[in-house]
């Protein structure tokens, strides 16, 4: 579970360390900027319209005020001519109409009018028999203009200059909101009339889309009203949202394709390279590329030149491999031939040997036949053991060659005994060939020394690395005239100089009767 978890963790830290992630993080903080300034160049523009929408508001207000306290001061005017002229008495029967036909003649709607006396009689009004219900203790209030909610109209008053008359003009709903209506085209705009508390809706709608509200109010002369123009901001949709955090969805948007297209056209192909460098094994024809059909140019080319590397490389594995094959059959006859000369050489020696009359030449025929079939027997087992490549046998070896000093034993020796206790060791051919004429030489010089002794021969691995002790013990070793009387005249020289090719002293100890070198083997 440790070793799960800790591959777990390794794949996740490798994640982020990926190539295609530190790409996307680069891109994403390289036009970080970019976003952010067009992000706030969005939030001014808003803020800009949301300014200039303040100020058409305001000036909306301003001027409908305006242009309705002039409606209203116009006809004022044309009232208190009219009652002043009833007042002096001189007014004709047509006034009354004509100015009623002047009221109706400014307004799409019907603006209703009535003249009253301070004694409550009425001198003359609108000609529809409208009656305007005002109570008489009403009608000469000190007010100039009195908004009427419930009944949705507002009302002018216009004194005679004598005080005597008063004239009562009904402006409804339909002629405010067309006086007020503003020429820019506000939506969502609604228009109040304020006076004090009363509050009088003249036109507009707002709707319950928007949250905000923007009122700007504006003085409506020559009254105490106030008129309050009113605007709802649009409501909050997608594509309204989708407009103001446009500049952050581009900067994603493009921090991701360009992730996408360096992912497509150069990661992409880069690992899959990779892996296919990873895997590749001499001799096969690599294609890294050949499935993928969008990466760079660039990359193409290098996985087209890694196909033309593995195919070379496969071409010369197939090249080395005959040529191997060659050599080995080489080698084979080369051995084949080796064994035939010393099997020849011994034949002779043999032949030889048998024909000698003298016993002198027969022993050293037998000498000689001896340390050549010592020869062979490292030859047959180096041969043996050259498919493999470990090297030559140690304990094959010493068997091999004890049961050859056996068939080759000098007169009066056949009895003698070889005890062979070996590891499984491995030697070269430049120290086989050496230990085969040491052990040759001093297995001869037990049978010539002592006939009849027991020769033990050991190999084991010594402490260092790569080195192991031969040795051979038998009574025959212990001093002695004839013992002594052999080295010196034949295998003293002889055991110098293959210690010499060894490399090691050759240890004699006399008591115990032994020999013993230490020798190289193969790991």
């Amino acid at each position: 579970m440790p070793e799960a978890h800790t591959r777990t963790k390794g794949l996740g830290l490798d994640i982020f360390r990926s190539t295609g992630v530190k790409m996307f993080g680069l891109l994403t903080l390289a036009l970080f900027p970019l976003g952010v300034l067009a992000l706030i160049a969005s939030l001014q523009a808003i803020r800009t319209a949301d300014v200039e929408k303040g100020a058409l508001l305001r000036i909306a207000a301003t001027q409908s005020a305006r242009k309705l306290g002039a409606e209203l001061t116009a006809d004022q005017t044309a009232l208190k001519l009219a009652i002043n002229t009833f007042a002096s008495g001189k007014a004709d029967s047509d006034m009354c109409r004509r100015s009623d036909a002047f009221l109706r003649s400014r307004a799409s709607s019907d603006t209703r009018f009535s003249i009253y006396a301070r004694d409550g009689s009425r001198i003359c009004g609108s000609f529809d028999g409208w009656h305007d219900g005002i109570p008489v203790d009403q009608r000469f209030d000190p007010s100039v203009a009195e908004l009427i909610p419930h009944r949705g109209l507002l009302m002018m008053r216009t004194v005679s200059d004598d005080k005597r008359l008063v004239a009562l003009t009904f402006y409804d709903r339909a002629y405010l909101d067309q006086v007020t209506d503003p020429a820019s085209s506000l939506q969502n705009r609604h228009t109040v009339l304020q006076q004090g508390k009363v509050i009088l809706d003249i036109g507009g709608m707002l709707t319950r889309a928007g949250k905000s509200v923007d009122s700007v109010s504006a003085p409506l002369p020559p009254t105490d009203i106030t008129l309050t123009m009113m605007v709802r901001d649009p409501p909050v949709t997608l594509a309204r949202a989708l407009s103001l955090f446009l500049p952050l969805v581009m900067w994603f948007a493009a921090a991701v394709i360009g992730w996408v297209v360096v992912n497509r056209l150069l990661i992409r192909p880069l690992v899959t390279l990779r892996r296919a460098v990873a895997a590749y094994r001499p001799g096969e024809v690599m294609e890294p590329l050949r499935r993928m059909r969008t990466p760079a140019r660039e990359i193409a080319d290098l996985g087209e030149t890694f196909r033309e590397i593995s195919e070379d490389v496969a071409t010369h594995e197939a090249e080395m491999a005959d040529s191997l094959e060659r050599q080995r059959r080489l080698t084979r006859e080369v051995h084949h031939r080796v064994k035939n000369n010393l099997q020849i050489i011994a034949s002779l020696i043999n032949l030889h040997s048998r024909s000698a009359e003298a016993p002198e030449a027969a022993d050293a025929y037998a000498s000689i036949q001896r340390r050549v079939d010592a020869l062979s027997v490292v030859h047959r087992n180096h041969y043996a053991e050259l498919e493999e490549n470990r090297g030559v046998g140690v304990r094959a070896l010493v068997s091999e060659l004890c049961a050859s000093l056996r068939a080759t034993a000098p007169p009066g020796a056949g009895n003698a005994s070889l005890l062979v206790v070996s590891d499984q060791l491995y030697v070269s051919q430049d120290v086989a060939v050496p230990v085969a004429f040491l052990i040759t030489e001093l297995v001869e010089l037990a049978m010539l020394a002592d006939p009849g002794s027991t020769i033990r021969i050991s190999v084991h691995s010594a402490e260092d690395p790569g080195r192991a002790t031969l040795s051979l013990s038998s009574s025959a070793y212990k001093p002695s005239p004839r013992m002594l009387s052999y080295l010196e005249s034949r295998f003293g020289r002889i055991l110098t100089g293959l210690s010499r090719q060894l490399r090691a002293p050759l240890h004699h100890d006399e008591e115990e009767g032994s020999y013993a070198i230490d020798i190289s083997v193969n790991p």
